[in-house]
Formats: structure tokens, C-alpha cells, sequence
């Protein structure tokens, strides 16, 4: 179908924003997901309104826009089931640039002899220190390589039933990146930009700086959305959505209360100290755009939903490590099932305006879990023995989480 300005009539108005917080993340966003699903059961997550997604927020944005249900997405990328099953592989956010690096090092001889020149026809050795800055064309925009991400997203969105062109979708779809030589948010999906692929536009919206080079598309270079925007409602806010459900798995951490069972964070490295920097500068940016929305569409809702800043195992797993995804995706959903049951008396009358009915009795049931407690089979006795083991381990890992 199509994407035209009626292309979202007949649909509810609500829609959906997610922010980034690399693969792990979106592992967190798929669980939250599924949480949702099951408690708004007349609320088809892939028959919305509109669709924002910002870095790794976009690629669970556009599967949800092209009809992959929140239980698919649990089934292709934390049970890696399916011919999509294994798209967010590991390799595929961290595979070395080296077309970046030759192309920086072949320019190298000639910073240092420009720099070199410049100082002897000055007579002034000291200037050889400010001179050395012209080497800095030398250093790689980014250490990894960002086109496995495009291609990744381009085999999903190429399968039969699915499109990588924003203008065949049957909703809104924008994409979030930052203009590098402006430092301007752009919408991907808006009808100027709405020719890019979907795919290409994920890969600027995710290029992280210095991990990744910005990312060229036409005459243009573009960087990671959450420079400048971390979640960006007023894209669907704008295009008519009266309810925006926000989804950010990236907050800073706060372990003042647990600090005598573990040590400060500046005792934990640079690594540590970075990381809590940006999430606390994204995060400040993320209230002050949610506030302001309160003034500038005062005839909307919005409804935030974010980790526990106490969730020390969110914050210190690596963001691009795959490894933990099962046990952070039943995390995420049942600390997504906890947060609506708690703030259940708010939201019911909030739903209640757009039709919806949230299911208290799903979100209390106690057994509900988002994940099988093995996912693999096995034959023959000593495969049993393996499957059982496999199963105690799991649920013991889901526990854990749980608690």
C-alpha cells in the first residue's frame, strides 16, 4: 500500500516511539513490547497510528510497520528462530572498518609532510605540536563498519509481505537522524526524505559517533538521531497521533541505595564513567522533551515507560553483547508488567478514552513468562539429560532476573 496522508485512517490514533541503546536495547524494547501486547489485547501493535524510531529503536519501529508482531520478534531475535533469526548476530554491529582504516592511513604520509613543511618554513620547532592536528585526518571516523548493519535490515524488510520503502507502508514511518554538517534532527519518512530506503535510513540513524562513520546519503552525512533527539514523539504527535506509548531502555544508573554491597562507579574505569555520562545527558535531554510536550500538544498522551535506574545487570552488560539477550528480554517484559500494574489506576481511565482495556488479571498472573524455558531440542537419552539441564538452567537464569 501506498503511504499517503490517509494511508493511517481508520486506525486508532495512537502511536509508537522507541528510543535507541544499541542491540540491547532493542532486546529490551521487544520484551517491553510483548508486555504491552498482552495487556492491551485490542491493541494490534502493527495496525498503528505512526511509528518513530531513533538507532536501535528504528529497527524494532520498522519491523513492527511491516506487520512483525511483538511475539515474532521475540521468536526471530532473542529465540533466533526462523531465516531472520540470525540478522542481529554480533558480527553484524561489530565488524571491522577496514576500508575506513586503509583509506585514513593512505593519507597519513601526507598530513605528516605537510606538517613537517610547515614548521620548517617557520624556523620555529615549537610549532611543530600545533602542526601535528593536521594528522587528525588520519584518525578513522569510526572503528566499525555500519554497512553489515543496511544490509541486516535490508534482508528483513525485502521479504515477501514487507517493504524497505517508507511510501509502501500502510502507516507513518520516521526514522531519526542527526545531520552532521547542520547538527539538525531529520525524519526520515517525511515525503522529502521518504525515497531513502528504510534500511540506509537505520543505518544513519544508528551510526554512532566514533564506534561508527556518518553514514553518506545523497550529498549529506548523518549521524546518530539521539544527538539531538532521544525518543522524538512530535514526529507522530505532529502527523495527528493523540496517544504516543515511549519506550527508552537507556537510563543512567543509581545505585546509592545497594553502594555498600558495591563499589562507586569511578572506581570501575573509564568505560563506566563514560557510560553513565552519556545515559545521564541523553536521559536529561529525554525529560525535558517529554515536558515540553505537555505544553506544546496539550491535547495529547503520552505514556513513558524506562527501566529501573536501580537495574544494575541492564547497566553493566555490554550494549553489544548478545549473550544475556534471553535473560534481559524476560526482564524487560516482566519489569514492563510490574510498571503498568503499578500505575494501572492511572492508565485504565487514560486507554479508556481511545477504547482500550488493560488486562489487570494478565499483568498480576504470576506465571506469565516471555520466554520457553528451553528453547532447543534434543534426542536420545543423553539429549534429554542436556534438555533438562538446558531447562533448570534457564528457569533459574529467568528467576533470577525476575527477582
Amino acid at each position: 500500500m501506498r503511504q499517503n496522508a490517509s494511508s493511517s485512517q481508520g486506525r486508532p490514533p495512537i502511536a509508537l516511539a522507541l528510543a535507541g541503546g544499541g542491540p540491547l536495547g532493542a532486546v529490551y524494547e521487544v520484551g517491553a513490547l510483548q508486555a504491552l501486547a498482552e495487556a492491551l489485547p485490542g491493541l494490534d501493535f502493527t495496525r498503528l497510528h505512526s511509528y518513530v524510531g531513533v538507532s536501535a529503536g528504528a529497527f524494532v519501529a520498522a519491523g513492527l510497520a511491516n506487520g512483525i508482531q511483538p511475539r515474532d520478534m521475540v521468536r526471530l531475535f532473542i529465540e533466533n528462530e526462523g531465516p531472520d533469526g540470525r540478522l542481529l548476530d554480533p558480527r553484524v554491529f561489530m565488524r571491522p572498518a577496514y576500508g575506513e582504516y586503509a583509506a585514513r592511513l593512505a593519507r597519513l604520509p601526507g598530513a605528516m609532510a605537510s606538517a613537517l613543511w610547515a614548521t620548517a618554513r617557520s624556523l620555529s620547532p615549537a610549532r611543530l605540536f600545533s602542526e601535528l592536528r593536521r594528522l587528525a585526518v588520519a584518525v578513522p571516523n569510526g572503528f566499525y563498519d555500519n554497512r553489515s548493519i543496511e544490509e541486516a535490515v535490508r534482508t528483513l524488510l525485502t521479504r515477501p509481505g514487507r517493504s524497505n520503502d517508507f511510501r509502501e507502508l500502510p502507516a507513518p514511518l520516521y526514522v531519526v537522524a542527526t545531520d552532521l554538517d547542520s547538527g539538525r534532527t531529520v525524519e526520515f519518512g517525511r515525503p522529502e526524505l521518504n525515497h531513502v530506503p528504510i534500511s540506509q535510513a537505520i543505518q544513519a540513524s544508528a551510526a554512532l559517533p566514533v564506534l561508527y562513520a556518518p553514514v553518506q546519503i545523497g550529498a549529506r552525512y548523518y549521524v546518530d538521531g539521539a544527538l539531538n533527539k532521544t525518543v522524538h514523539a512530535s514526529a507522530a504527535l505532529d502527523a495527528g497521533a493523540k496517544l504516543v506509548i515511549c519506550i527508552n531502555p537507556l537510563v543512567p544508573f543509581d545505585g546509592t541505595e545497594a553502594q555498600r554491597a558495591q563499589s562507586h562507579l569511578a572506581e570501575r574505569g573509564l568505560p563506566t564513567v563514560l557510560s553513565q555520562t552519556f545515559r545521564s545527558l541523553i536521559h536529561s535531554r529525554f525529560e525535558t522533551g517529554i515536558t515540553s510536550y505537555a505544553h506544546t500538544y496539550a491535547d495529547a498522551r503520552l505514556i513513558v515507560l524506562e527501566p529501573s535506574r536501580g537495574d544494575a545487570d541492564l547497566f553493566f552488560t555490554n550494549l553489544f553483547s548478545y549473550a544475556n539477550r534471553r535473560r534481559l528480554a524476560e526482564q524487560a517484559y516482566q519489569h514492563t508488567r510490574a510498571q503498568l500494574l503499578s500505575r494501572i489506576d492511572v492508565l485504565r481511565p487514560a486507554l479508556a478514552e481511545f477504547g482500550l482495556m488493560i488486562d489487570a488479571r494478565a499483568l498480576a498472573d504470576p506465571k506469565r513468562q516471555l520466554l520457553p524455558t528451553s528453547h532447543a531440542s534434543h534426542r536420545g537419552r543423553t539429549g534429554r539429560a542436556v534438555a533438562q539441564l538446558t531447562r533448570t538452567l534457564d528457569a533459574l537464569e529467568i528467576h533470577l532476573a525476575t527477582r
